[in-house]
């Protein structure tokens, strides 16, 4: 999950609007990609709430939650409009600047158990985050831009190749600061998501990218039909994933399951997961509705 967060704002910012260059975007649509997230949210925090489900309050705080995170990303990538050339820059001001802050007091604020009453202390880890979260998601619209989408470079056979040696390089050079980062600067943690954390999930995903994209070599490539009954509704599969996780949580001691029957749990979960999925695909039913 720690891991899987950080990828979703990776892989979100590589193939954005920004990174595809589409600069302006009104209000209107702006609002209208963030609403999901803030209903999400909320809802998120009311059934949790309602049915007593354990949350650990120090992933993001007592209110807080990922989706919110979302939210707030795009809101300030919408107020703060910037050209995805430079947006590598300004990733990494905002990254070194929140870094220094964790390095010089605020980690120690954000790791401690003790919260006021105030909103702020009470979410401190969610809130915070949000400066890393930020400064990954300028830094993957630039790489998405200068990588994939600028000039065409996904269109012609000598920038494939290009591209799949950048991606290559530029995963040896984050796995590299990682290692540096965090021996000698601050330990990977994804509750601050501090500088370290950002430059490892932005390694492996890049790492992922890289081994995907020798796929091009393949004679013949076509799309798994398991890829595109997911891909037609992906934020409705990874809901319905949750819920059932919940729900798993809410009716099974899963902690003290046996090894068996946790296969058991994980096999049954896999398969109604992929049965509902594939019903919704076979209708050609599209849950966006935004």
């Amino acid at each position: 999950m720690d891991l899987g967060v950080g990828s979703f704002v990776v892989a979100n910012s590589l193939v954005s609007r920004q990174a595809r260059g589409i600069m302006f975007v009104n209000w209107k649509v702006a609002l209208q990609s963030v609403s999901p997230l803030v209903l999400l949210g909320a809802g998120r925090l009311i059934f949790t709430a309602g049915v007593d489900y354990q949350v650990h309050v120090g992933e993001y705080g007592v209110h807080w939650n990922f989706f919110f995170t979302l939210a707030a990303i795009s809101l300030l990538t919408s107020i703060f409009h910037i050209h995805p050339k430079y947006c590598g820059i300004f990733g990494l001001v905002i990254l070194i600047a929140y870094q220094m802050s964790l390095k010089y007091g605020l980690s120690n604020f954000l790791l401690s158990s003790e919260r006021a009453s105030d909103i702020i202390s009470q979410n401190k880890e969610g809130l915070f985050s949000i400066f890393g979260y930020w400064g990954m998601y300028l830094i993957g619209v630039h790489l998405g831009f200068s990588i994939f989408f600028v000039n065409g470079a996904s269109t012609k056979a000598a920038n494939k190749q290009h591209t799949r040696s950048s991606v290559w390089i530029l995963c040896i050079i984050f796995w590299s600061l990682t290692v540096i980062l965090d021996r000698y600067v601050d330990r990977v943690s994804r509750r601050m998501c501090n500088l370290s954390y950002v430059t490892f999930v932005l390694a492996l995903n890049l790492q992922v990218l890289s081994v995907l994209m020798l796929s091009d070599f393949v004679p013949v490539q076509r799309p798994l039909l398991l890829e595109e009954v997911f891909n037609q509704n992906l934020l409705g599969s990874f809901l319905l994933a949750n819920v059932l996780t919940g729900l798993i949580n809410l009716s099974i001691d899963t902690l003290s399951s046996s090894s068996i029957a946790a296969v058991g749990i994980l096999v049954g979960y896999m398969l109604f997961l992929l049965a509902a999925v594939s019903f919704v695909w076979f209708h050609n039913v599209k849950l966006k509705f935004w």
